[in-house]
């Protein structure tokens, strides 16, 4: 039995290479790392920098074209791990060294129930079987706070949320008591309100088991409020290491500088301000430079930058970083602070360039409305069950849009915002009319405008556009660029084919896309290029109005910030109105200028963008901003944990639709009573039984309290 060792993960000038083509391209050099038990270690940066490898080969779970070149060293708890065979990989992995995957419903096997998974893996792991092994399996359910753990066990996973699949995942990997624990972008897919309520019950159970944690993630807020130390990757190699506070607070490589201004804080706003954002590609791993690999990037580069390349300094208390300029950086690089934190129930400055009188989401008494929706329903039909049929049953209909009213102005963004299944795509759907509405009213420059898209008139569908969340599906693998973005131009504008070809260049220049692109496929390009050509093909139409669903969910901190500003500034240009839709409170508050919230297919709350991140708010939308993850680990937040248990759109509870997770509930009116409209100052309104001033004041109690602390 080895020595007990100082580290629980000992990694030292580890690379790592893929079989491409006949030949061997290194996609991860001189990588190091050491971890402590019961140590968070983020690992962080943009995709393709090598991440997943670096968890994949310390797992020893390479794919057959991976490998591990020789010279480097990998420890864990004293063990050579490149000197293990695959039986003895196979033990560890049962055990001691475990790994939460990003998309917990491809992990789990949709044909076994989620009970027999997990006892499978507790069987391979401590060999216990029968009521012991059940027991003990509902036992770490309760502990990672699944409600009702024994109908759980009986459960698919597709019957399950995809918050509760990530609980699953993780009640697997912690079961068997792990000393070592890998999770990939274990929350990237959630929702704030579930993602604060994993991150917690993480904390909270590795500081139960002295767990070592290495956290892959590009959501630098997430990082900042889990981990004790990041290292940033760039291109395969380790641009820096530091304590968490050291690192958000003094930043030394302009690489993790960019990183921190590309995300938007609570309060920020386009008004007066632009993301940073990061220029450029990294390097193709056919072609690396022979210096530094960031310096085609780095506004700091100089001659020496690219001929040479920098070694990894260690600095004092444990820090490294590798730049050949990082002590001039350090002494002139502040870490961006566009606006104060926001704390539940703080204030914020108005912005000097907001407009005072910003329209609120229902623009009551506003003129030049552009788009006017009145008691907005869709309703999906449920297809009675063998049973329901024979007892003359007919189930209720899912409601999942259930009476919406909005106005948007001209120029302006209406940001939509509320967990998965608040109605928000389904809103954005009928809208656009991709689905048929089932009552209400929709008007577009005072235009009725129809119910299905195939029934609207090119009229309507040039002025009507969206920009989806994931762009791979939404652009035609078989049509380049040029090909996508021609065809509005001359199908909805009338343009010659001439005349596209050149508008569609012009386009593409504006989305910040080189001529060249216009030849280019889907598959050759990048997440962010793939969505700036649906953002181009957006606006060849010249439209009014165009929904964004999501449209930065999916890309890196840095390409989000890219397509943040260029959407902020084809907003200036063409007085197009966005209706932005996004679970992140952050985005949308940066890029909108009303804000509404929604919760069960209904309208809770609606106002400015600056008025949602202070109170009074829906104890809804309290909830949402609470658990906002702020790229700031100095930033601490009184969080508002809520349940998983969203209810059924079938079933709907009555009264007032929260009242079951509501923290703030006043009583028996809650559970009868539909609550009132509030109407605040400026418009804002709050649908709640509880009057604003009383919220306000309850809200401001959470801020005094913390402080007295």
């Amino acid at each position: 039995m080895p020595a007990k060792a100082l580290h629980l993960l000992d990694v030292d000038k580890l690379t790592i290479s893929y079989r491409v083509d006949k030949r061997w391209l290194p996609a991860v050099r001189d990588f190091r790392l050491q971890l402590k038990a019961g140590e968070i270690v983020g690992l962080v940066g943009e995709s393709g920098c090598g991440k997943s490898t670096v968890a994949l080969a310390l797992m020893r779970y390479l794919a057959s074209n991976g490998r591990v070149e020789s010279g480097g060293a990998l420890h864990f708890a004293g063990e050579d791990l490149l000197t293990k065979s695959n039986a003895d990989m196979r033990r560890l992995w049962a055990k001691r060294i475990k790994f939460v995957p990003q998309n917990a419903a491809a992990a789990l096997n949709p044909s076994i129930r989620i009970g027999r998974q997990v006892l499978e893996a507790l069987r391979a792991a401590d060999g216990i079987e029968g009521a012991a092994a059940y027991d003990t399996m509902i036992d770490m359910f309760q502990q990672v706070n699944l409600v009702d753990p024994e109908r759980v066990a009986e459960r698919y996973p597709h019957e399950l949320s995809g918050g509760m699949q990530q609980r699953v995942t993780i009640a697997m990997a912690l079961i068997s008591n792990p000393e070592l624990l890998i999770m990939d972008e274990p929350t990237t897919g959630l929702d704030v309100t579930t993602e604060a309520v994993i991150l917690e019950l993480v904390r909270e159970l590795i500081a139960q088991r002295d767990t070592g944690v290495i956290y892959i993630s590009h959501n630098l807020g997430v990082v900042a409020q889990l981990c004790q130390r990041v290292v940033v990757l760039y291109a395969g190699e380790i641009m820096e290491e530091a304590e968490v506070h050291e690192l958000f607070e003094q930043p030394r490589h302009p690489y993790t500088l960019g990183l921190i201004g590309s995300v938007p804080k609570p309060g920020d706003s386009k008004h007066g301000l632009r993301l940073q954002s990061i220029a450029g590609n990294p390097p193709s791993l056919r072609r690396l430079p022979g210096g530094c690999v960031y310096a085609d990037r780095c506004p700091l580069a100089v001659d020496i930058c690219r001929s040479d390349k920098p070694p990894l300094e260690k600095l004092p208390g444990e820090r490294f970083v590798r730049c050949h300029r990082w002590e001039e950086v350090g002494a002139v690089a502040q870490p961006p602070s566009k606006s104060p934190p926001i704390a539940i129930g703080g204030d914020l400055p108005t912005p000097a360039s907001e407009a005072a009188s910003l329209s609120n989401a229902f623009g009551r008494g506003r003129p030049a409305t552009l788009m006017r929706v009145t008691d907005l329903s869709k309703r999906f039909p449920v297809e009675r069950s063998l049973r329901e049929a024979l007892q003359g049953i007919q189930p209720n209909p899912i409601r999942a849009v259930d009476g919406v009213d909005l106005q948007l102005r001209a120029g302006q963004t209406l940001g939509l915002v509320g967990e998965s299944g608040s109605g928000k795509t389904t809103l954005a759907r009928v809208i656009i009319g991709l689905q048929e509405r089932s009552g209400g009213k929709l008007e577009l420059l005072g235009m009725d405008v129809r119910n299905s898209v195939r029934e609207r008139s090119e009229d309507v569908l040039s002025k009507l556009q969206m920009v989806f969340q994931n762009p791979q599906n939404s652009l035609n693998p078989y049509l380049s660029a040029r090909q996508a973005i021609r065809r509005p131009l001359i199908k909805l504008r009338g343009l010659n084919p001439a005349e596209a070809d050149a508008e569609t260049l012009k386009l593409l220049e504006r989305v910040n896309l080189r001529a060249e692109y216009a030849e280019r496929y889907p598959d050759e390009l990048s997440g962010g290029e793939k969505q700036r050509v649906a953002i181009a093909r957006a606006f060849a139409s010249e439209p009014d109005l165009i929904i964004c669903d999501e449209p930065v969910s999916a890309l890196d901190v840095s390409v989000q910030a890219a397509v943040l500003n260029l959407l902020a500034e084809l907003q200036e240009e063409h007085d197009s109105a966005y209706l932005f839709i996004s679970h992140n409170l952050s985005v949308v508050g940066y890029l909108a200028d009303t804000i509404a919230v929604m919760y069960l297919g209904q309208l809770f709350e609606a106002g400015t963008a600056r008025e949602l991140f202070q109170p009074p708010y829906h104890p809804y939308t309290e909830a949402l901003v609470s658990a906002i993850p702020v790229a700031d680990p100095k930033h601490k937040t009184e969080r508002i944990l809520l349940s998983d248990n969203l209810p059924s759109a079938q079933n709907l509870p009555s009264g007032c639709r929260f009242h079951t997770r509501c923290p703030r509930k006043i009583g028996e009116i809650c559970e009868t009573d539909a609550p009132p409209w509030r109407e605040g100052e400026a418009g804002h309104q709050i649908r709640c039984h509880i009057p604003l001033d009383e919220l306000e004041a309850m809200q401001r109690e959470l801020v005094v309290a913390k402080g007295d602390e």
